[in-house]
């Protein structure tokens, strides 16, 4: 594993957002959906598209808290500009699970 500096992780905006729409991306060659995240009034809404159609179904996810990455560059998947990176972990299955906070946070909060 490398190691990194507390003034790198302090580069990387890991932030709350809240799912307000999802929908299954049809055009991926990986099974996934496209989502549209808030992430509060300091950065706003972000598209991005997730692996997660294993765990979870369209139409339970918005509402949904998510921890994502902010500041990292657009990136083209397929017709979709993705805006942010949501985080999860792969179970023992290989399946993604969304990183969540447990409690209610402000939308827009950053990881410290």
């Amino acid at each position: 594993m490398n190691t990194i500096s507390w003034s790198d992780f302090e580069k990387v905006e890991i932030r709350v957002g809240k799912i307000v729409e999802a929908r299954v991306f049809e055009e991926a060659r990986v099974p996934a959906y496209i989502l549209h995240i808030d992430f509060g009034p300091e950065i706003g809404m972000r598209k991005s598209s997730a692996q997660i159609t294993k765990l979870y179904s369209a139409e339970d996810l918005p509402g949904k808290l998510v921890v994502g990455v902010v500041n990292f560059p657009k990136k083209q998947i397929g017709p979709l500009m993705s805006e942010c990176l949501v985080t999860g972990f792969h179970d023992e299955n290989g399946d993604v699970a969304l990183c969540v906070p447990d409690k209610k946070v402000p939308l827009g909060a950053k990881l410290c």
